[in-house]
């Protein structure tokens, strides 16, 4: 609850700071406000002329997150996330045009990950809590594991339906809810008018057009065994997504092992041999689950996926050791020599 407070706290200070934060005489400026919506804090930055039309397109795209954090929301007793889940091997759930996307993309993501990233791990996720250092049981793990897979999702868009084929069953879409947003809301600032924008959901953030010094979006990634201000190089965005999924983000220590909460869905325990993953691609939808997704799968096979898919990405393994795709080569200014 405190943590709340402060966070909340930290973002009534944005909205008083919420002002243009870079200008050239006569032309554009960058006009920067802050939420909390999807359980995080969310920024958009947006290029205008005007004021008025910035915090109108801001003030939309905070309505359509708000929106979508009602629909997806794995833990709101609300939620179409939790209708379905209620209902897993009983009968199909019919949901919003947003929800069938986000679980077709997820499906995708699985498909393409070979399962690394897989919604259904939900059913084990949710036992840990990493406020109060919670971990589950191996019996608990095991049990979770048999309702775990993807292939046993029926989703019908004619019906428009979704159904969980086994009882027990939980969908949990959070590691790709975010980078959905971020797009959602990249398209409404396009049907806005607005030039060029930023739009940070988190960690997964996408960006599109220039600064109105003519210069691409610089998106800082952040040191994993930094403070939370501590990054260790920075990205050009030019018109692409970003997404950085690391084991810093939500943890605890017991006995000297770190339990973090990108949980491999072929164990049910928290995966070992990469401390953060950065991804680069035309969507953040496809950047948010991929990082997870790639993060799991270890260096070898990560590094393999995105490229298969012609993308981009930074890893940093276990023992601080950064490895690249060879897209991102020469594109990125790393701040310290060593992590």
């Amino acid at each position: 609850m405190n943590h709340m407070k402060s966070v909340r706290s930290w973002i009534f200070s944005l909205f008083l700071l919420s002002v243009l934060v870079s200008c050239r005489l006569g032309g554009d400026k960058v006009y920067r406000e802050s939420d909390f919506l999807l359980d995080t804090v969310v920024t958009v930055s947006v290029v205008s002329g005007s004021a008025e039309r910035a915090g109108q397109a801001i003030e939309k795209v905070f309505r359509e997150l708000k929106r979508l954090g009602g629909l997806l929301n794995f833990y709101s007793s609300k939620s179409e996330i939790r209708e379905i889940n209620e209902n897993a091997g009983v009968k199909p759930v019919r949901v919003s045009g947003d929800t069938l996307r986000v679980i077709q993309r997820s499906i995708e993501a699985a498909e393409e990950t070979n399962g690394a990233f897989d919604i259904t791990v939900g059913v084990i996720t949710h036992l840990y809590d990493f406020h109060k250092k919670i971990h589950p049981s191996a019996d608990a793990v095991r049990a979770g594991l048999a309702l775990v897979d993807y292939r046993d999702i029926e989703v019908d868009p004619g019906r428009m339906t979704v159904f969980l084929r086994k009882k027990g069953m939980m969908i949990d879409p959070g590691g790709i809810t975010k980078g959905y947003a971020a797009d959602r809301a990249v398209s409404i600032l396009k049907k806005e008018g607005i030039s060029a924008a930023l739009v940070a959901v988190a960690g997964d953030i996408r960006g599109y057009g220039l600064k109105p010094d003519g210069k691409p979006w610089r998106v800082g990634i952040r040191n994993p065994r930094g403070a939370g201000d501590d990054i260790f190089a920075v990205v050009e965005l030019r018109d692409q997504a970003i997404s950085t999924s690391g084991d810093y983000e939500r943890f605890f220590i017991e006995g000297g092992v770190r339990y973090h909460h990108l949980i491999d869905p072929k164990t049910g325990y928290p995966a070992r041999g990469v401390i953060s993953t950065t991804v680069i691609a035309p969507l953040a939808v496809k950047t948010d689950s991929l990082a997870t997704a790639v993060f799991i799968s270890g260096v070898a096979r990560g590094m393999k996926i995105i490229e298969g898919l012609g993308y981009n990405a930074i890893m940093i393994d276990s023992g601080g050791v950064r490895h690249l795709t060879e897209g991102i080569r020469g594109r990125v200014e790393f701040i310290k020599k060593d992590n």
